[in-house]
């Protein structure tokens, strides 16, 4: 039985699929890291339309983005939840735009052959078209993101293509936003009733028409996230969307344990936040009873620092010097008596 690809269209015969394949596995956009070409929209386009799903995982640092690179996630996102895990927001509102140009370099830095996606912190787009276009120019120019993400509806049809215009690559944040969660009270869950859902969809769809190059869905129920996918041809990324999305986003300190509360769609795959205190501890112990370990620096003069050996070099005794400085004291005491 034939599947349909991106497009909805029948695939082409194996040869075909193959060949396009090995194009796309093989092309680089200039930047080959040696454990492959850097990870391009046109390739993530290319699995979704082979059914070959990519990981994507939020996170906001180097290190972190150098671990992740190197386990072949193929994309990370510099997400405005940053606000929450890296300073201590409830909410994703608190987050600056500069610190977020700053952590998409870092990011980029840590990886080399993953697709950094930049998030637009909350008002970063929404109060002027021409500032919304230089804040995305900067994260591509100054962060060296990939793509900026954007929490949108139709009524942003018209931004979308002024940035897709100007050569910013765009994926548009439907379903669920973060960012309005202020109009409702709190986190909450989008398209459980039909006229949410056709809304979604239409937003998908329009969107796409705008020029977005990719769509995240999130907080939905699976049967709105198959809706989008029939609905359109672009490369879906799921968060808490069921699991037809093309790709599947989680925020890494989740994923990890690092965090005491998770949302209900996310399963943890390791548990380092007890691992991480456990070591805090132990250096604890390890202060309190002088033992930190380690290898200590070695002195160029290593005689001198060897157990038993004064540590200062003493001037070498002048017994003829010592006799006169004697002298010269006694005359000086005896002056003293005797006034």
């Amino acid at each position: 039985m034939a599947r349909r690809g991106l497009k909805g269209g029948l695939h082409e015969s194996d040869a075909a699929r193959c060949s396009r394949s090995v194009y796309f596995h093989s092309m680089s956009t200039g930047h080959d890291t040696g454990r492959g070409p850097r990870m391009t929209i046109r390739r993530l386009r290319a699995m979704a339309d082979e059914g070959e799903r990519f990981a994507c995982l939020a996170c906001y640092d180097f290190t972190t983005a150098r671990w992740l690179d190197r386990a072949g996630v193929h994309l990370l996102l510099v997400g405005d939840s940053a606000a929450n895990v890296v300073l201590g927001y409830d909410t994703t509102h608190p987050m600056p735009f500069e610190l977020t140009v700053w952590l998409t370099a870092a990011v980029r830095r840590g990886a080399e052959r993953a697709h950094v996606m930049a998030d637009m912190p909350f008002m970063s787009y929404q109060a002027d078209d021409a500032e919304a276009l230089h804040n995305a120019g900067r994260l591509l120019s100054e962060g060296r993101a990939d793509s900026v993400k954007l929490e949108v509806d139709a009524s942003h049809a018209p931004l979308v293509e002024k940035m897709t215009r100007a050569g910013i690559p765009v994926c548009a944040h439907i379903g669920t936003r973060p960012q309005q969660w202020a109009l409702s009270g709190g986190p909450t869950v989008s398209g459980r009733r039909r006229v949410e859902a056709d809304r979604i969809v239409e937003d998908a769809v329009a969107l796409e028409q705008a020029g977005a190059v990719m769509l995240l869905i999130e907080a939905v129920p699976p049967g709105v996230s198959e809706r989008v996918i029939a609905a359109t041809g672009l490369p879906l990324i799921g968060i808490g969307a069921g699991d037809a999305c093309h790709g599947q986003i989680l925020v890494v300190n989740d994923l990890v344990g690092l965090s005491d509360w998770v949302p209900r769609f996310v399963e943890p795959v390791a548990d380092l936040g007890p691992r991480l205190e456990e070591a805090g501890r132990e250096w604890v112990r390890r202060v309190a009873e002088g033992r930190i370990g380690g290898r200590a620096y070695t002195s160029l003069d290593s005689a001198s620092l060897e157990p038993g050996a004064e540590r200062v070099q003493k001037t070498p005794r002048n017994p003829e010097k010592e006799e006169s400085v004697r002298v010269v004291m006694s005359e000086h005491q005896e002056a003293d008596r005797n006034p």
